[in-house]
C-alpha cells in the first residue's frame, strides 16, 4: 500500500514539473524550448494558458492531499520512547584523573 501511494506521489510530482515547466513566462518558458509553442493552435492561446494554470493547481493540490495521506495514514508511529544511542550505553566504570595545573614560572 505505502509502495502504490510513493508511486503515485512521485508520478504526480513528475507531472506536475512539466505542467510548471509547460507554462509560458516572460521569457516563454519550456514550451517555446521543445516545440510546445505550437501548443497553442491546439485549445488557442488564452483557453492553453487556462487549462495549464488549472491542471498546475489540481496536481499540486493532489500532490499535497497524497503526501498528507501518506504521513497520516501509512507511516509507522513511534508508540514507545526509544533511547538515543547515547543514552543506552554505559558509563564508564572510571572516571579519567584529573588534571593538575601546570606549574608557572615565577
Amino acid at each position: 500500500m505505502f509502495t502504490f501511494f510513493m508511486f503515485i506521489e512521485i508520478l504526480v510530482s513528475v507531472v506536475l514539473m512539466i505542467s510548471v515547466l509547460m507554462q509560458s513566462s516572460k521569457g516563454g518558458g519550456l514550451a517555446g524550448s521543445f516545440g510546445g509553442a505550437n501548443i497553442g493552435t491546439v485549445f488557442g492561446v488564452r483557453r492553453t494558458s487556462d487549462f495549464l494554470t488549472k491542471t498546475t493547481t489540481v496536481l499540486a493540490t493532489l500532490f499535497i492531499v497524497v503526501a498528507l495521506f501518506i504521513n497520516l495514514f501509512l507511516l509507522p508511529r513511534g508508540e514507545g520512547t526509544k533511547q538515543s544511542v547515547i543514552q543506552s550505553v554505559p558509563p564508564p566504570a572510571t572516571m579519567p584523573p584529573a588534571q593538575q595545573p601546570l606549574p608557572t614560572s615565577k
